[in-house]
């Protein structure tokens, strides 16, 4: 017997037009999924390494302007604060927020993380992406050089002028690979553990001059080497603006639910608001040819 919609148990109504409902087309309906996709990405759903908690890593010492005081749970400096407002995007509370110290070159080397995220300046990288997660861009960055006010390089216009010099920089950081790639110096580079052994080397004129970020730069000339300057900055390699991500395992189910959460923070004017608050000193420097 052919049966009718109305004949139909009512149960079986009920299932057959949610079946429906949810084999129609939601071209017109974009906010259809928006309500899953939002819960999935709260505490209570997500799966981090504390229960209802977390757990946000970075280096020690902890450098300004990222951080403050050598102190990341202060929220201050632009790293800092950037983490606490994607703990607030996804429904964490500044004290359900954990630090933990984790070297540079241990936060994306290959191997399970002790933490949910990671925030230390980090470029993204495909490389890098072989072995962790990263999310969507936080901060687009340029490489600087830092020299001594009397060193001759100081008043470098290109990489060319910079062959000659006995060059610096922290170990596994894109600011060596700019020496080693973009200067492509007849001397060896000094590398060092730090950022602090770089500006110790620096001072006393073990280097010539050293390759930092740009915000950087401007910090270490103005509050912690008042003897040196920033020679300048490198443009975008091929019009590729170089960007700090946050790390995250690989594979971890929170990647998408933070790349979410910064790439809100952008597009509602955060972190512009943040960048101008703590990076405001980091104006323009001339860019290397």
């Amino acid at each position: 017997m052919r049966l009718t919609v109305r004949s139909l148990p009512t149960a079986l109504l009920v299932l057959t037009v949610a079946a429906a409902t949810g084999c129609a087309p939601q071209e017109n309906s974009p906010s259809a999924a928006t309500p899953a996709a939002t819960a999935s990405c709260t505490p209570a759903a997500l799966s981090t390494e504390a229960a209802g908690k977390l757990t946000v890593g970075t280096d020690k010492p902890a450098y300004a302007p990222w951080f403050q005081d050598d102190d990341p749970a202060s929220g201050k400096g632009y790293e800092s604060a950037v983490a606490y407002s994607v703990a607030k995007a996804l429904g964490y509370r500044a004290d359900q927020v954990v630090w933990r110290t984790v070297p540079f070159n241990n936060s994306f080397a290959p191997g399970e993380k002790n933490f949910d995220f990671d925030i230390n300046q980090v470029s993204i990288s495909d490389e890098r992406k072989r072995a962790v997660d990263f999310s969507s861009g936080y901060y687009d960055v340029r490489q600087a050089v830092v020299a001594l006010k009397k060193s001759p390089y100081a008043k470098a216009k290109s990489a060319a002028d910079l062959k000659g010099a006995k060059l610096g920089a922290q170990v596994g950081t894109t600011s060596l690979d700019t020496i080693n790639e973009i200067i492509e110096p007849k001397r060896q580079p000094a590398v060092f553990q730090k950022n602090d052994f770089a500006k110790s080397a620096l001072r006393n004129g073990q280097v010539d001059a050293i390759v930092v970020d740009l915000p950087t730069a401007f910090y270490i000339t103005s509050a912690e080497v008042p003897d040196a300057e920033v020679v300048g900055q490198f443009a975008d390699s091929a019009g590729t603006a170089e960007q700090f991500g946050l790390v995250l395992d690989k594979g971890s189910p929170l990647t998408a639910c933070v790349t979410r959460a910064v790439d809100g923070l952008r597009a509602d004017g955060t972190l512009a608001a943040l960048e101008k608050k703590w990076l405001a000193d980091a104006v323009d420097a001339p860019v290397l040819k």
